[in-house]
C-alpha cells in the first residue's frame, strides 16, 4: 500500500500525496510545512533533499526464513507456556493456531478497532495543528465518546482546511 501524506503551513492544508509528490510540491517552501500519515495522523519527517526518510517503524528489517510472495512476516510472540503448549497441540501447528485466532478475533471485532484507529489519527492530526483552537477540549471528548455529528458541530468554526482535513481522518478506513 502506498504511504499518502497530507502537508500542512498553519492550519492551511499545502498539499497531499506520496512523500515524494509533497517533496517536489512543496519545493523552495519547506519552512513551517508539517506533514502528517494520512493512515495513522502521525508526523512524517521528508528529506528535503528530494528521499522521503522512512518511518521508524517502516525501516527495512534484514530478510528472514519464510515465504515473502505471500507476505508472511516473522515477528516475535511473548506468551506463557502454557500458552505455548496449547498452541503446539493445535492442527497446523502454532502459526495457523494464531493465524485462525487471529482472524475470528477481527471477524468478532466488529468495527472498534477502526473506529480506535480513526480516533487516535484524528486526534493526533487536531492536537499538533489545533490544540489552541477554541473549543479542541470539548471536541476531543466528543471524538472519543464515538459521537461524531457532535464532534462535526464542535469543529465548526476550525479553519476549513483542517477540520474537513480532521473529519475525514476520524472516519473509519477498510484498511483499518
Amino acid at each position: 500500500m502506498t504511504q499518502t501524506c497530507t502537508a500542512f503551513i498553519g492550519t492551511t492544508r499545502a498539499a497531499r500525496g506520496t512523500p515524494a509528490e509533497l517533496i517536489g510540491a512543496l519545493h523552495g517552501r519547506e519552512q513551517g510545512v508539517l506533514v502528517f500519515d494520512d493512515a495513522t495522523g502521525r508526523p512524517v519527517d521528508l528529506d528535503w533533499r528530494g528521499v522521503a526518510a522512512p518511518a521508524p517503524e517502516e525501516s527495512e528489517a534484514p530478510r528472514r526464513r519464510g515465504r515473502p510472495k505471500l507476505g508472511v512476516v516473522a515477528r516475535e510472540v511473548t506468551l506463557l507456556p502454557r500458552q505455548w503448549d496449547w498452541l503446539s497441540q493445535q492442527p497446523g501447528g502454532a502459526s495457523q493456531a494464531l493465524r485462525r485466532l487471529v482472524d475470528e478475533a477481527r471477524k468478532a471485532d466488529h468495527g472498534r478497532t477502526a473506529r480506535r484507529m480513526a480516533h487516535e489519527r484524528a486526534y493526533r492530526v487536531m492536537s499538533a495543528l489545533g490544540g489552541d483552537l477554541p473549543g479542541f477540549e470539548e471536541a476531543s471528548r466528543l471524538l472519543f465518546a464515538d459521537r461524531l455529528e457532535d464532534f462535526a458541530k464542535a469543529l465548526a468554526p476550525w479553519p476549513g482546511d483542517l477540520r474537513d482535513h480532521v473529519l475525514e481522518l476520524a472516519q473509519p478506513s477498510l484498511e483499518d
